[in-house]
């Protein structure tokens, strides 16, 4: 696999968010705030903060407000502006700092997480890149991207962001068999899609962040359409495997699913016990309730 750093990333943004109607009915699942920033900001922050200077978002019907975020505002700019806000001001041009550029493909029909991440191909081209899914707001001391990225460069290998998962929760993870190389690092054997808890190869769970060769889109186009006639980007994994080492990371920090509502609500919460201006206040009213 190519030795090349990881300057890509691809936001699989196409899904109705139907967990969250009607707040999804007319926007994207992924502009839901935590706080003040919507979530595809944490995870277009978490990727910058990786080294990542091209977000490539592939978008469905719908989603138009997430170009309109990271695009630039000229009339909220000039308001701003007159009105001497200077902090606003920084706050709204610092949404996506100069250096980073944001591109739109279209995934014309929902055929999958795999199809989506295909979409993405011409931008690609021969790099690895990574995959983030803002469903999944991660929150650790040093970014998990980060932490994905510097394995990545140590072992020149794929990687996968797992977690320790209880049996009843097999069926909503890939999960990877995997042979432990070292604490927290584990050689991908296998990976199985939702299976039952009785055929789960182990208790490693894959979450929302991968780091992949170009390689996988080519296994993408060779598999046959699963359930739904979706395209799982879980099978094309488990032919990878074939070809070139795979590894599955434990990685540091906590993860809030933010495609539940209670993943959601918990990660509202502790956002806000962290944030400056609330954290006082907000802590002293939680005490009280």
């Amino acid at each position: 696999m190519s030795t090349k750093p990881i300057t890509k990333a691809v936001f699989p943004v196409a899904g109705l968010g139907t967990r969250f109607l009607p707040a999804t009915k007319a926007s994207p699942k992924e502009m839901l705030n935590v706080v003040d920033k919507p979530l595809i900001q944490y995870a277009v922050e978490e990727a910058i903060a990786a080294g990542i200077t091209e977000m490539i978002f592939v978008t469905g019907r719908s989603k138009r407000a997430i170009e309109d975020h990271f695009d630039k505002a000229y009339e909220l700019e000039a308001e701003l502006e007159a009105k001497n806000k200077q902090s606003l001001l920084e706050i709204v041009r610092n949404i996506k700092p100069s250096h980073v550029d944001c591109v739109y493909v279209r995934q014309a029909e929902p055929l999958g997480l795999g199809h989506a991440v295909l979409c993405a191909e011409k931008l690609v081209r021969d790099e690895p890149f990574a995959i983030i899914l803002a469903d999944d707001l991660l929150d650790g001391k040093t970014p998990v991207l980060k932490q994905m990225v510097d394995l990545h460069a140590k072992h020149n290998a794929s990687v996968l962001a797992v977690e320790k998962i209880l049996p009843e929760q097999t069926k909503s993870y890939g999960v990877v068999a995997a042979k432990t190389q070292s604490a927290g690092i584990h050689c991908v054997t296998g990976i199985i899609e939702k299976p039952a808890a009785k055929d789960a190869p182990s208790n490693l769970g894959v979450v929302g962040r991968y780091i992949l060769s170009s390689s996988i889109f080519g296994h993408i186009r060779n598999l046959k359409p699963g359930s739904g006639g979706e395209y799982q980007l879980t099978d094309a994994i488990q032919t990878l495997l074939q070809d070139e080492a795979v590894l599955a990371y434990e990685y540091e920090g906590v993860r809030y699913d933010c495609g539940s509502k209670l993943g959601y609500l918990k990660a509202t919460i502790e956002f806000a016990l962290k944030h400056p201006e609330l954290k006082d206040e907000f802590g002293s009213y939680l005490k009280s309730r």
